[in-house]
Order: C-alpha cells, then sequence, then structure tokens
C-alpha cells in the first residue's frame, strides 16, 4: 500500500493536536513534581536509566541501601532529554517514586533523526552496537552500512550479528554468503547464532560480558528472541514476521536496559527499518566505509565526489578490487539521501 501523503495543513493540525498533548502532560508532571518536592526527599545518590516512559523515567540506585531498586522518577525542568542508560543524580521520595536532580556527562550516545528530522539520542554510554540481522526478513547492505556509519560517528564498536541461521538454505545461502565475506575481508568481527536452536550462543555471551550493548536492527530480526535467550526470564514480546509483507512486526517499544548475571548491560532498542543519518556530514558518511581511509586525500581533484572524476582514487581502487561495487553502491545511495547543506 502507497504511503498517503498529508497536506500541508493536515500536517499542521497533528503537529497542532501533538504539542497541545505534550503540554498538558507537562502541566500534569509538573504538578506532580511539586508535590513530590513539597515532601520529604532522601540525599542525592547516583543512578543508572533502565527505560524512558514519556515524561518520566525508571532509574536503578545505585548506592547504599537502596541499590538495585527501581524507582519511577520525574524529572526537573531545566534538564535535557534523558535516554536509556544514561547515569543520573536522583532523590528518593516515597512509594518508589523519585526526582533526578542532574545528569552525569555521557561517554558516548547513539542517536538518530526522528520523524521530524530532529536528532533524537537513543542510548547513552553504549560501548557496543550490535547490528542484528537474519535470512529473513531479507538483510540488505545499504541499512547494514548506515549503522556501521552511525557507529563510527558515535566512536562505538560494531559487531554485525547473523541471528536465524537455522534459516539458511539453499536459496539464501549464497547471497548471504558474498555479502559476509564483504564485511569478513573489512575486518567486521562477525557472529553466526540461532536463537531458537542456541547455536553459537556461547559465543555471543563471551562477547557481550563486561559490555554495555545496543542491540539495533530491522523489526523481524530476532532481537528479543535474542534477549529472551541471553536472559531466561526477562520475556520480551516475540513479533512474527508479516505473512504480506515479510517484514517484521514492532514489539519493542521503548530501549530498555537488563543486567547480564555475569557483568554487563544489553540495552534493547525499538526496531526500526531505516536508519536515517540526517545528522553526518559527507565527510562523517566517508569515515564510516573504513576501506575508504587509505584512499581519501589521493584524487587528482580536491573536491572530488567519487563519481566519473579523472584520477579519482576510489574509483581506480573499484577498478582494482580494492573497494566492493556493494560497497561503492551503499556509500553512493546513502550520499543521495542526506539533505543539501545549508550555506
Amino acid at each position: 500500500m502507497a504511503k498517503r501523503h498529508l497536506s500541508r495543513r493536515q500536517s499542521w493540525r497533528i503537529e497542532k493536536i501533538q504539542e497541545e498533548r505534550a503540554s498538558r502532560a507537562a502541566r500534569r508532571e509538573s504538578k506532580a513534581l511539586e508535590e513530590l518536592e513539597g515532601g520529604d526527599l532522601g540525599p542525592e545518590q547516583t543512578g543508572l536509566v533502565i527505560a524512558h516512559f514519556g515524561v518520566q523515567v525508571e532509574v536503578e540506585a545505585q548506592d547504599g541501601e537502596l541499590a538495585g531498586n527501581v524507582f519511577r522518577c520525574h524529572l526537573r525542568a531545566n534538564l535535557p532529554a534523558l535516554v536509556t542508560g544514561d547515569r543520573v543524580v536522583w532523590r528518593a521520595g516515597n512509594q518508589g517514586i523519585g526526582v533526578i536532580v542532574a545528569q552525569l556527562p555521557r561517554q558516548t550516545e547513539l542517536c538518530r533523526p526522528d520523524s521530524r528530522g530532529q536528532l533524537k539520542p537513543v542510548a547513552a554510554n553504549v560501548d557496543l552496537i550490535v547490528i542484528v540481522f537474519a535470512p529473513l526478513p531479507e538483510p540488505h547492505a545499504n541499512l547494514i552500512d548506515r549503522y556501521l556509519i552511525a557507529a563510527e560517528h558515535a566512536g562505538i564498536q560494531p559487531l554485525l550479528l547473523l541471528n536465524k541461521a537455522d534459516l539458511v538454505d539453499e536459496q539464501n545461502q549464497a547471497p548471504l554468503e558474498a555479502l559476509l565475506a564483504v564485511y569478513r575481508t573489512l575486518g567486521y568481527p562477525l557472529l553466526e547464532v540461532s536463537a531458537r536452536q542456541g547455536l553459537g550462543m556461547d559465543q555471543l555471551k563471551e562477547r557481550l560480558n563486561g559490555q554495555v550493548s545496543v542491540f539495533v536492527g530491522q523489526s523481524g530480526v530476532g532481537k528479543s528472541s535474542l534477549v529472551n535467550t541471553l536472559l531466561p526470564g526477562v520475556d520480551t514480546r516475540v513479533g512474527r514476521l508479516s505473512e504480506l509483507t515479510g517484514k517484521g512486526t514492532h514489539t519493542t517499544t521503548t530501549a530498555r536496559l537488563f543486567h547480564f548475571p555475569g557483568g554487563g548491560e544489553l540495552i534493547d532498542s525499538p526496531g526500526i527499518r531505516e536508519f536515517g543519518l540526517g545528522h553526518v556530514s559527507r565527510d562523517d558518511v566517508e569515515a564510516g566505509f573504513i576501506e575508504f581511509r587509505d584512499l581519501l586525500g589521493h584524487c587528482r581533484f580536491r573536491d572530488c565526489k567519487h563519481d566519473r572524476e579523472p584520477g579519482c582514487a576510489l574509483l581506480k581502487a573499484l577498478e582494482e578490487g580494492r573497494i566492493q561495487p556493494q560497497r561503492m553502491a551503499s556509500y553512493r545511495h546513502i550520499l543521495s539521501s542526506l539533505p543539501e547543506p545549508e550555506y
């Protein structure tokens, strides 16, 4: 079914309704916060944001007698938007309610533009981005490359994870092997697992041990099934593939943090089918293609667009097989999707 395009007036009305709802929620939150701060609050202590729900977050206490307990917390108005993985200073109130008074500096943050094109953090203080894909829904190199660019831009180590390896058959084996070979040649860490059959899961646990990891990938690749296998008892909702489209259904609606018994954390993020890179520049995109690094700056022309220019180092490497056609096509597709720079 084709997407329905809204008129400017319809878009304005929807935006207006959303603003009014947000304003009402903010007023309710402000009143609740005033009542909470009018009572007795405990001393300041550190906490970890393990989930986000609208104008409130769930915070896990990190200090003293309350350590390990989870509190639903209000945010003071002067605070920036918080995301799962943020470390904060908070004060406990009554009945499992608290107030966040400060955000501690982030070591890393994974961001993506929202539907309005505004940059939105997805998770904070992440060490490892686990890029999950599967034989079904069919994996797309361009989406994987977008995640790799985002990881490079954020300074976070990526791990490529083929889930549902038990679904590899005669029809999809050749294209899958060709896809995996490209990333193996580039030196990216890559694991093949099956959450359903347990294949490779011990290897994955070992790789995640001691790390703060975030699972990303399009809907239906089995991220929630992986979480359930890695952390029995968590029981995140698992969605089936749509019989009509072959695409996944969204089951995770907010990023949530889980602890591994042996140390380390896992952030399960909402599945997305597209990963916008409107917040990155052309230079950022080129930096995300690691095979370009030794070639950039060696073209005949300083402003080379790596398209048809004579003396282009990238085109020469493509001709000689040092750059894979799949990666070059992906690079050009991503560049064409970036917004025009404003002068």
